[in-house]
């Protein structure tokens, strides 16, 4: 439920996890100097705010596209690896005939390990926020890639201006003109 997780992650400190207030946030504000009155106020309608997030997660829920690293890895790693991160045989006797120490592809594999493993530790701790880790790091992805082809025609006007190469965001000996 995403969007109640959002919004208990937000008033923790203030709300039980019910989206009812805390009694020691209740006797802190009044120690601040709040009346009773607003304090109920604040509570009510913070109160009424969880009750329709909760409606509309059970009646309406968040879509929550499911990525895994495996998702993020280029087609050159789909080749060479299996969604845990183990290389797949199949690479691995390539790998060898072609020379490839075995070591190597140890090495190779424990890091994929470790990155597919902190990919997961990463999505899971976000997911108790009700944050969507996978599906952030799409969309920027994708912002990215859509930026590519505007990132190439400003450097090309850029390079017809005289632009210092170090200002530039790709390297100037790139065959894309």
């Amino acid at each position: 439920m995403p969007r109640i997780k959002r919004w208990i992650n937000m008033h923790k400190k203030e709300f039980n996890p019910d989206g009812t207030l805390k009694q020691e946030a209740r006797e802190e504000m009044l120690s601040g100097g709040m009346s009773n009155k607003t304090i109920d106020d604040y509570a009510f309608r913070l109160k009424q705010k969880y009750d329709k997030w909760k409606h509309l997660d059970e009646t309406d829920p968040e879509p929550w596209p499911v990525y895994t690293a495996y998702d993020f890895f280029t087609e050159e790693e789909k080749r060479q690896f299996n969604p845990d991160g183990s290389l797949k045989p199949e690479y691995v006797e390539q790998a060898l005939q072609k020379g490839i120490s075995e070591n190597w592809l140890e090495e190779m594999e424990r890091r994929k390990k470790i990155d597919v493993n902190n990919y997961n530790a990463v999505s899971a701790k976000y997911a108790e926020q009700g944050i969507n880790f996978g599906e952030e790091q799409m969309q920027e992805r994708i912002a990215s890639s859509r930026t590519y082809g505007q990132r190439l025609k400003q450097m090309a006007i850029d390079l017809r201006n005289y632009e210092s190469p170090d200002s530039l965001p790709f390297d100037k000996e790139t065959s894309y003109w």
